[in-house]
């Protein structure tokens, strides 16, 4: 193969990430191995309601904790994720699926995808064992209510979080 031949792989990684936890990490880190560079993408204005965290608090706080892998940057973005990846020349888009839930909902949303831009490949990845349970929202709601959230959150999340909620449920 001649190197004119080879391409480089951009892929994006939408989401809120309102806040990171080390499901998405898992995912940004082995998805960070399998293509030449991975775009995590804060979706400004989203339909899961009020997010506890602004986008600039996660964006920094995505940006801390990705420091480490050379190929992976972090935007935000609103509109079409079609739109999105073709402005910034991804080919893929990368998914994380924990449940059968959340595969139905992926699926439509890759097959809709799919549809408004036929070139734009959807890439899904299950999260280690360990997270398949872990979603933002059980953080947000166990963390207000006095659990300790530690172990499936990045430190600098846990100290945001308690930034952010001081007057939650004590123990």
């Amino acid at each position: 193969m001649l190197l004119d031949d080879m391409h480089t792989v951009k892929a994006i990684y939408p989401g809120t990430f309102d806040p990171l936890t080390n499901g998405h990490l898992d995912l940004i880190a082995r998805g960070a191995k399998i293509v030449d560079e991975l775009v995590v993408a804060i979706l400004r204005n989203s339909e899961k309601g009020t997010p506890l965290f602004t986008v600039p608090e996660r964006e920094e706080m995505i940006r801390e904790a990705t420091q480490g892998f050379r190929n992976v940057s972090v935007t935000t973005f609103d509109g079409l994720l079609v739109d999105f990846a073709r402005q910034r020349g991804a080919k893929a888009v990368l998914r994380g699926i924990r449940a059968i839930s959340d595969y139905e909902y992926e699926f439509q949303m890759a097959m809709m995808n799919r549809k408004l831009d036929p070139e734009l490949e959807t890439l899904f990845m299950m999260p280690a064992e360990k997270y398949t349970y872990v979603s933002s929202r059980l953080i947000k709601g166990v963390f207000q209510l006095g659990g300790d959230v530690s172990a499936l959150v990045p430190p600098l999340v846990v100290e945001r979080l308690k930034a952010k909620v001081p007057n939650r449920v004590q123990e």
